[in-house]
């Protein structure tokens, strides 16, 4: 028996949803490398840690969710693996950005 995929347009709305928000993490991950040169240039604090630990802190768990988001758009355009294409939409969502919101909602309401 063969299993036909539906073909609304929300899927496809939820995958480009979902690359935009990754995109966009990706796009603040370059942002904190750039400052992360500037800091790297201050002196290091009396007391605390060093804010280049705080940025590569920031910036691992971002590149994480902006490579799983960009993945997780990927396979809702495909429509294959159902499972990350909504781990795309919940890591579009994760820094709480509006985009993300969006790409939730849309894709909840997708029937497959």
């Amino acid at each position: 028996m063969e299993t036909t995929v539906n073909k609304t347009p929300m899927a496809i709305i939820a995958g480009i949803l979902a690359i935009v928000s990754g995109g966009f993490k990706l796009l603040g991950l370059l942002g904190l490398i750039i400052a992360s040169f500037f800091v790297i240039a201050s002196p290091v604090p009396a007391v605390g840690v060093h804010p280049s630990t705080i940025l590569l802190i920031i910036s691992l768990p971002l590149a994480i969710l902006g490579v799983l988001a960009i993945i997780g758009g990927i396979y809702a355009l495909r429509r294959k693996n159902f499972g990350m294409a909504v781990t795309g939409s919940i890591t579009a969502f994760l820094p709480f950005s509006l985009l993300g919101l969006a790409l939730n909602h849309t894709y909840s309401t997708v029937q497959e």
